[in-house]
């Protein structure tokens, strides 16, 4: 096998590890990690908290803690903190109330304020901060008393805020508005609302960014190449996010690099067996039923993930900082990964040997959401209910229905938890209080150890536009260290977080000199480096060419990091001098699977599939066209986490598909009315052989969504579109309510 070095490197680094695994029986050697007794088939008994706290498993001196439950909360899926610490949570208060999702459309939903008046650590006032919303998916603190939130089925933003500071919203203004609702089902749909280091705020799904300015003003651009994602979605000090994808079954991409630059998301990013789950309750109410249980009746692999987080406080031991953490809801428990990087490229791999970090017994931990708190620990975001899956996955005919009739899991729903973990030797952090600082204050915390505070100090110097602060900024990011030193107590400062924190506060306050960008070129931490070549990527998409130079000084630097920075950003010149730079840039590290990547293309050009695409349909008739651009749009943002770019299918670890591929697919080829059946209903059952589970339904989109995304995929094959006409009318005629199989769609 020819193998690059890079690949080596890394087979060689993963095999050591395997066997220190084997050898001492986990990873790392901070915790002794005892796995306890299977519990194979559990009850679905409601437990109080209290009894619910006895459930959970964790290494050696973690702890799990209560911070706020029923009736205070009811089905919380997200979190978000403003600047004192106040909590806002948002419920779904409709989500699955039984097995067929009765109810689900209605807006009763709410998002609650929490605060914990005695700084014990535990909420113990609530109040209803917004009330009749439509299943609040996402939220996003930003001065004080305001919200931003996104309801289900829509792309508006709506700024809300508390003005008599009662806990209670009691204005809201839309800030961005998107008249076509968005279809589909609920659990496809944009998380996150993430205040990026680059103050840009990101979603999953959508390909688009947005920049939030005082009073909720929000600017908005587009990118054809982000990474699509699901459920949850965090950063890394270098503002590189980490998606996840319930639908294809993938715990974790899009992290080989920034976003901005595209889905890279190499099979090495995953350390062998990384798939592999290690529950300690049987997991009898899986969508796929036994082929996903191993002989103990515990899950085998991946299925649920949301809510992941890039743990970044300061309260828990210091070999924790930078890991990933990965709820697992079906599997009622909490992956830790290592994140590891080998000669510029990030793998993951679990922190123990055969166990997971996290683990209950008690069939109702529904694990949705992580999160860094603003006191260091981590705090989880527990759904506590007996189904997780919804109602498209739960209808007649489908491998867990019975299972669910049979654990009485549709009778536990209206409840919720939120807990965090803290260590025996380190005591969490006392409430914040930033909202009434000035920008001048809030400085000082752009170095804090807790990344919570460095981000939130970031987001609210920028929303004050206080520009007296410029020069202060500068001071701040002309130093040149790199050591630690002690601040705010026993924390340790970072003076090149600080730096970077530094630099992009005064992006977001509009100051991004030229001359000042170069002199960082030459600090002495790589990352301030990696930092200054990113902003300066505004002279380069103006085609400004004074900076090559500098540039060619930099494809030099003892960082592979910097070097692989340079290189993504130079795609966004179509100069002589950058194509010059990046051909040398790629021959120079060819044995590089990362570098080699960064290198290859303009970012300027259109985006290389859309390309194809365009190439294929060039004859095609101007409505056509059309239609089939819609549909890769479409496809893209949905079908591609479990049919893959190249309609091939997602390839699981072990070589097996999540979904059927769609190229050469007869049932895509053949008649197109058989097909818009297909996906009005849904398909569950064998196809070709094998049982990939459940299909959704995808009715609930409009005529021309659907007409759209099929007129792509047949075209892919080199078959004639779908009409929105032709949508509507087998809608009309269409009695079926439950999934098809294919021996009925065939009849």
């Amino acid at each position: 096998m020819n193998l690059n070095r890079n690949k080596v490197v890394i087979i060689i680094s993963l095999a050591i590890t395997a066997v220190a695994c084997k050898k001492e029986g986990r990873k790392y050697f901070d915790t002794k990690y005892t796995k306890p007794e299977i519990v194979k088939e559990a009850p679905s008994t409601v437990h109080p908290p209290e009894e619910s706290l006895k459930s959970f498993y964790l290494p050696k001196g973690y702890k799990i803690e209560l911070v706020a439950s029923e009736p205070m909360i009811d089905e919380p899926v997200t979190l978000a903190w403003d600047g004192d610490g106040k909590m806002y949570v948002a419920e779904m208060n409709t989500y699955m109330q039984d097995v067929d999702g009765t109810g689900t459309n209605r807006s009763i939903s709410k998002i609650k304020q929490l605060v914990d008046t005695d700084g014990d650590g535990k909420m113990d006032k609530s109040t209803v901060f917004i009330d009749s919303l439509l299943l609040p998916r996402m939220i996003l603190p930003l001065e004080d008393g305001e919200l931003i939130v996104n309801e289900t089925y829509s792309y508006d933003l709506w700024l809300y805020k508390d003005t008599d500071k009662d806990g209670v919203a009691d204005t809201k203004k839309r800030v961005y508005y998107v008249p076509k609702r968005r279809g589909g089902n609920l659990e496809h749909q944009q998380s996150g609302l993430l205040w990026n280091l680059d103050n840009y705020v990101y979603t999953t799904y959508n390909p688009m960014r947005f920049k939030f300015k005082k009073g909720g003003v929000v600017e908005v651009d587009t990118l054809d190449y982000m990474p699509s994602g699901q459920w949850g979605l965090t950063q890394d000090d270098m503002g590189i996010m980490y998606y996840s994808a319930a639908g294809g079954e993938n715990p974790a991409y899009g992290f080989g690099q920034h976003a901005q630059y595209g889905d890279f998301s190499p099979k090495e990013r995953l350390e062998k067996g990384f798939n592999e789950t290690w529950p300690i309750v049987g997991t009898p109410d899986v969508q796929g039923g036994p082929r996903r249980l191993k002989e103990d009746g515990t899950l085998n692999h991946f299925t649920g993930v949301a809510g992941q987080e890039i743990y970044r406080g300061h309260r828990l031991p210091e070999n924790t900082y930078g890991d990933l953490f990965i709820p697992e809801p079906v599997g009622r428990f909490i992956r830790r990964a290592k994140v590891k990087n080998i000669e510029g490229l990030r793998v993951l791999e679990n922190a123990y040997y055969q166990t997971e970090f996290l683990a209950s017994t008690d069939l109702n931990f529904r694990p949705v959401w992580s999160k860094t708190g603003p006191d260091g620990t981590l705090y989880i975001v527990d759904m506590y209910r007996g189904i997780i899956q919804e109602s498209n996955w739960t209808r007649k005919g489908s491998k867990i229905r019975p299972v669910i009739k049979r654990k009485k899991l549709d009778k536990n729903i209206g409840r919720g938890r939120i807990y965090r973990i803290v260590h025996e030797d380190f005591k969490p952090d006392d409430q914040p209080q930033l909202l009434n600082k000035s920008a001048k204050e809030l400085i000082p915390y752009l170095g804090h150890r807790n990344g919570w505070y460095r981000n939130t100090a970031q987001k609210l110097i920028i929303l004050k536009e206080d520009l007296s602060v410029v020069p202060l900024l500068k001071e701040i990011a002309t130093q040149n260290q790199s050591v630690w030193s002690k601040w705010f107590g026993d924390d340790k400062k970072d003076y090149g977080l600080e730096r970077i924190h530094a630099l992009w506060t005064l992006e977001g306050l509009g100051v991004v000199e030229k001359d000042f960008i170069i002199e960082k070129f030459k600090d002495e931490d790589p990352r301030v480096r990696m930092n200054a070549i990113r902003l300066s990527e505004c002279f380069i998409k103006n085609e400004e060419i004074d900076l090559f130079s500098e540039y060619k000084i930099l494809s030099e630097d003892a960082s592979i990091e910097v070097i692989n920075q340079l290189a993504l950003s130079l795609r966004y010149s179509d100069t002589k001098q950058a194509s010059s730079l990046l051909k040398k840039i790629k021959n120079q590290y060819q044995d590089n699977i990362v570098i080699s990547h960064s290198a290859k293309e303009s970012l300027k050009k259109d985006d290389l599939a859309l390309l194809a695409l365009q190439n294929k349909i060039k004859g095609w008739a101007p409505g056509d066209k059309s239609s089939i651009i819609r549909g890769y749009n479409i496809y893209n943002g949905l079908c591609i986490t479990c049919h893959g770019a190249d309609l091939k299918g997602v390839p699981n670890e072990d070589g097996s598909l999540v979904a059927p591929p769609l190229v050469g697919s007869k049932r895509v080829k053949g008649d197109k009315k058989r097909l818009v059946k297909l996906v009005l209903n849904g398909l569950i059952g064998e196809v070709d052989g094998v049982d990939y589970g459940v299909m959704m339904s995808l009715k609930d989109n409009h005529n021309g969504w659907i007409a759209d995304v099929l007129s792509y995929i047949r075209a892919m094959n080199g078959k004639g579109v779908v009409k929105g006409h032709e949508v509507g009318k087998i809608k009309v005629n269409n009695k079926r309510k439950d999934y098809w199989t294919l021996k009925e769609l065939n009849k």
